[in-house]
């Protein structure tokens, strides 16, 4: 009891000293979709060192799409590189480099590469979500000690964000797909080159992207999204499912879940699920290093650092691909660079330094989120020493069937161990591949539907 009033005490101290939030003005609001900005708050124009001027032409489809819903090879699929990274020409590019691309090239210098292609802007969102960026603008503002927001659901809240605070809760609700299934490969890679295999059925809803305007809500409603996840693999784990929620608000609430363990038959409420939680099958990443950060952000005080034109992994329709096998893709050290298409993109730069008081395997963490989206493309994670440890990315394609970049293929390195994991892996899944915005309920994530699924 002491422990939770000492900690409260230091959450309540730190929030005491976060600066005033306030929703802009019309006048600021109108600069939203007009000829500077997009409609998300990014600078239209390119720049002379290679970002790409932004055109937004490309809306749930473009030239050569013949399907409506799965994988395509996407607008650039003949584009060559222009260039590459490497570890001996690094330092030529270290200026538009993360820490953590530097540490891969110097861990790696045989295999890590980055091959940087032409930088393109072309993909945009439904229009109702521009309409929605608008409204926040006005209206959306940082409540409850910062632990939740106000505002309608479906985009950023924060197109013109004055704090850290206000930034990492663009990250935790970009506009992405309403509803998620596949069948996701995990290859988890040792320092040996040992591969050991994992496999999961997996679903989200997110309440608040429906495409149906009428379902669209407030950031105060309860329930934010819902997860569904259940084990095929390894062998140890099969019939493991496990379901739950994330609110919209943590002031008081918190990611619930409920687990199907075939070894007892039953479903149990799992202990609170959050933060840095391991993930099986190997707990290379933590429950909250999914899309590189999501969930509460309570534990750390957040940074605004500012905008960076750095090189992140873009427009990659090739990692994802069918066509690509795993012995192929899956390497030693890191995935195979020839599957990965790197661009020069401004990102926003936000860093968590956990709190006082407050317990996080990592002391540190910095995002890069784009501007045109706000997806967090790469984090860069430190150790409580503040020692670089771990490095993360995905590897984002756009979606017809969402009109959003979709995850695809995630990268979890640990640079102390010397191994990553691969999951989101849907290459080699056939009819299992990515399905996305098709109707899901809310009965498919209860407690008894993980106890359908682990049998």
């Amino acid at each position: 009891m002491k422990l939770n009033a000492a900690l409260a005490a230091a959450a309540l101290a730190a929030l005491a000293a976060l600066p005033a939030q306030a929703k802009v003005g019309a006048d600021k609001a109108a600069e939203l979709n007009g000829p500077k900005l997009t409609c998300m708050g990014a600078e239209r124009a390119g720049s002379a060192s290679g970002v790409a001027e932004y055109t937004g032409k490309y809306q749930g489809t473009w030239p050569g799409l013949s399907k409506p819903y799965g994988f395509d090879p996407g607008p650039y699929k003949d584009e060559k590189p222009s260039f590459s990274i490497t570890a001996q020409n690094m330092a030529q590019y270290e200026d538009k480099l993360t820490e953590g691309q530097k540490a891969l090239f110097k861990q790696y210098p045989q295999s890590y590469r980055m091959d940087v292609y032409p930088s393109h802007r072309d993909f945009r969102n439904a229009d109702w979500v521009c309409d929605t960026v608008k409204k926040n603008a006005v209206s959306a503002e940082l409540v409850h000690d910062g632990y939740g927001i106000s505002g309608t659901t479906g985009a950023i809240p924060f197109p013109f964000p004055q704090s850290g605070l206000e930034a990492i809760w663009n990250i935790i609700n970009p506009h992405r797909a309403w509803s998620e299934k596949a069948v996701c490969d995990i290859a988890d890679v040792y320092a040996n080159g040992s591969i050991a295999w994992g496999r999961n059925k997996f679903m989200t809803l997110n309440l608040g992207n429906n495409p149906d305007p009428a379902k669209r809500a407030s950031y105060q409603d309860k329930i934010n999204s819902y997860f569904y996840t259940s084990y095929l693999l390894p062998e140890r784990d099969k019939g493991f499912t496990a379901v739950g929620y994330q609110p919209n608000d943590f002031k008081n609430d918190a990611t619930m879940s409920w687990q199907y363990s075939p070894g007892i038959r039953r479903v149990r409420q799992a202990p609170e699920v959050c933060c840095d939680y391991p993930v099986p099958p190997a707990g290379l990443r933590t429950v909250d290093d999914d899309y590189v950060f999501n969930g509460s952000p309570e534990r750390y005080t957040w940074k605004l650092v500012g905008k960076k034109e750095i090189y992140v992994p873009y427009n990659n329709f090739k990692a994802n691909d069918p066509s690509v096998k795993y012995k192929d893709l899956i390497k030693p050290n890191t995935i195979n660079p020839d599957y990965v298409r790197y661009e020069l993109h401004r990102v926003w730069i936000v860093e968590g330094t956990l709190k006082d008081g407050f317990r996080h395997i990592y002391g540190k963490r910095r995002l890069y989120a784009d501007e045109d989206s706000w997806l967090a493309l790469w984090a860069d994670n430190y150790d409580g020493r503040g020692q670089l440890w771990r490095v993360a990315f995905v590897n984002y394609f756009y979606s017809q069937e969402s009109k959003a970049y979709h995850r695809g293929a995630s990268v979890y390195h640990d640079l102390t161990s010397k191994a990553y994991e691969a999951g989101y892996l849907t290459n080699e899944r056939g009819e299992d591949w990515w399905r996305i915005n098709t109707p899901l309920t809310p009965a498919m994530f209860s407690p008894e539907a993980a106890a359908r699924g682990g049998h």
